[in-house]
């Protein structure tokens, strides 16, 4: 193989010297020096260059909602000085009132969403009622196991700070090794046993992870709107990782990450799409850092391409496929392979509650009401700095008759001599006189709280939703709380059907095709919750059930949450529901009281109330002589105890 000398993101030659083996995905010529592979880095980056000159223009607006959220003001030199002065004095500030408004919405939407499962399925016919339960129970501990709670909190973050919030969901199998007893082969089959301890690799974890990307280092096709990825030709995204963690994921892909050992340790591969952020500026700490002697960095652009085979010199099909490439510091080709996924889709799905339908960006919650922070923080701000200016001492004094230096003293008590010039001569005040104060920013702190009414009223976090009774000189009624509450939370379910629509439901039905296709460990899961008593009539006397790949193959529909949750007013509402039927025999007959009870008890946060209940007693009849006879057996035992 010939030298090749190739650029890296910083200019500095690379030296590839040596052919290192690599057997690359569907026969294809892969080697950092061939032609197909210049083709697909330039056809790569070429797109995320369109995509990033799009939104990289939003880049600015979302570091001033970072800087909002972190409660974080460049100081000028004046306040510099002042906090050197006495770190005690207070000085510009960021009022965290976005921060407290966005952390009401999210804790809205975790409620709505985050109750177990996560994620609810059923059989598309009745024949796979069984399957969709056990498909359900397969997905359910998956998203326990990969902690997905926290994935979507930072996706419902990602959607109020920046307009939309993108989650990719793949498929993992995490390593570990187990330590096992072996017995030693004896000599000649005397002496005692004897056992060895040997590790042995093994799966730790097969299932579902949940993958946040960075809006800043999203690179969707931005000829689609947002809320629309997946009509997109591309969909890309840049994650910073370091070239250990490289090859230790080339070397258990099983040949689907290469190229990684052609990369020099020494080097740093750095991507121009993954710009810095202001999160960690007011503590001065960044993970995006620009590397050193302990890392090597390693920026991935990772980018689904919907292309044509021919076209690319990857195949013969001149119909579009879905294929994922991996380019490393914008140089180095280490990922190039159909995705073949049964849902066919690409594996993002986007969160953007506030979109308008027509564009690849989306304004978001924060920056509504960023203006009215702005003004928040001055009204405060220069109430503060007046405040900081009037209680300094402001003198006009005669420095040749006062001895300027007592003056400035700061110690109480002081002793202020007068020069000799001035003795005798009395009327102390005309060589020194305080200047009148005037406080002109004193209606500010008033004003505070008009703005932030207007805040609420534009979030619809309002102090009734955020668990503050509303201040005010008349007596509250109950009726008007549970009103202005009801109408604060019908606002909140709006963002929370928005956001099932579009990313609960594609997620959920992506994590359930994910397991069904690739799947091969069978595991076990304990027969808890919803579907125990309908389970335990399948596996009877059955603690926990194993569920194998075959066992889950169905045909399925993901419930959609409506984002509703339980409030007190809908709480009672099942409670007269619950009395209406029990005490109208009409109404017994039609309906399920037995369910309509289990509806309640889980609204009111009894997630496992099937647990307690009493299992149901089968009936059927025999023949007199038949029943006898069995009783004496003693197979039969009647209701009102033993046969005597």
């Amino acid at each position: 193989m010939p030298v090749i000398i190739q650029g890296d993101s910083k200019g500095t030659p690379v030296v590839i010297s040596e052919d290192l083996g690599y057997k690359y995905p569907e026969g294809l010529d892969l080697r950092p020096d061939s032609p197909l592979h210049a083709k697909i880095v330039s056809e790569v980056v070429s797109r995320a260059s369109e995509s990033y000159a799009v939104m990289s223009n939003r880049h600015s607006q979302w570091a001033d909602v970072d800087k909002t959220l972190t409660c974080y003001i460049d100081t000028d030199s004046a306040e510099e000085a002042v906090k050197a002065q006495d770190k005690r004095k207070p000085v510009s500030i960021v009022i965290p009132y976005s921060f407290a408004t966005m952390e009401t919405i999210i804790t809205y939407l975790m409620m709505a969403f985050l109750d177990d499962p996560i994620f609810k399925y059923e059989g598309a016919g009745p024949e796979d009622v069984l399957k969709g339960i056990l498909l359900e129970k397969a997905v359910d501990m998956q998203m326990r196991k990969a902690k997905a709670g926290l994935a979507l909190h930072t996706m419902f973050r990602d959607n109020l700070a920046y307009g939309f919030g993108a989650i990719a969901p793949y498929w993992a199998r995490d390593w570990a090794y187990r330590s096992e007893s072996v017995e030693v082969p004896r000599w000649f089959g005397f002496g005692k046993p004897r056992y060895d301890r040997v590790q042995r690799r093994v799966i730790k974890y097969e299932g579902n992870k949940l993958l946040n990307v960075d809006p800043y280092n999203f690179l969707p096709d931005p000829n689609v709107p947002i809320h629309d990825i997946q009509r997109g030709e591309w969909l890309g995204w840049v994650r910073r990782s370091n070239l250990v963690n490289l090859l230790d994921e080339e070397k258990s892909s099983d040949g689907a990450v290469f190229n990684a050992r052609y990369m020099n340790g020494g080097t740093t591969y750095r991507s121009i799409y993954a710009p810095s952020t202001d999160r960690g500026t007011k503590f001065g700490i960044h993970t995006n850092n620009s590397g050193g002697y302990s890392t090597t960095p390693v920026d991935l652009l990772y980018m689904y391409i919907n292309l044509v085979p021919a076209s690319w010199g990857l195949g013969k099909s001149q119909y579009p496929e879905k294929w994922l490439f991996c380019v490393a510091g914008d140089q180095y080709l280490i990922q190039a392979q159909p995705l073949g996924l049964d849902h066919n889709m690409y594996p993002i799905c986007v969160a953007a509650s506030e979109y308008d339908g027509y564009t690849v960006g989306a304004i978001s919650r924060m920056e509504v009401v960023g203006g009215l922070q702005n003004i928040l923080d001055w009204l405060v701000n220069s109430h503060i700095a007046n405040v900081r200016k009037a209680i300094n001492d402001m003198i006009i004094v005669d420095p040749y008759m006062v001895n300027i230096n007592d003056l400035k003293d700061p110690k109480p008590g002081k002793l202020v001599r007068l020069r000799r010039s001035a003795w005798g001569r009395g009327g102390v005040d005309q060589f020194v006189k305080q200047l009148a104060i005037t406080d002109i920013t004193q209606g500010h702190i008033k004003d505070v709280s008009i703005i932030a009414e207007l805040m609420q009223q534009v979030s619809a976090a309002t102090d009734t939703v955020q668990g503050f009774m509303r201040k005010t000189s008349e007596r509250i009624t109950a009726t008007e709380n549970q009103n202005t509450r009801v109408s604060a939370l019908s606002r909140l379910a709006k963002i929370a059907k928005i956001v099932s629509m579009q990313a609960m439901y594609d997620l959920g039905y992506m994590v359930a095709s994910h397991t069904q296709q690739l799947m091969n460990e069978e595991i076990f899961v304990n027969l808890t919750g919803e579907w125990r008593n309908t389970l335990l009539n399948s596996y009877p006397g059955a603690d926990r059930i194993r569920i194998t790949p075959s066992e889950i193959m169905v045909n399925y529909d993901v419930i959609m949450k409506d984002g509703s949750i339980s409030t007190p007013d809908y709480l009672q509402s099942w409670v007269d529901v619950f009395k209406i039927i029990a005490e109208n025999p009409i109404l017994m007959q039609r309906f399920d009281i037995i369910n309509v009870f289990k509806q309640y008890a889980k609204l009111t946060g009894v997630k496992d109330i099937d647990r307690f209940e009493l299992p149901q007693m089968r009936a059927s009849v025999g023949a007199d002589e038949n029943v006898l006879r069995e009783a004496e057996k003693g197979n039969l035992i009647p209701m009102g105890g033993a046969v005597q």
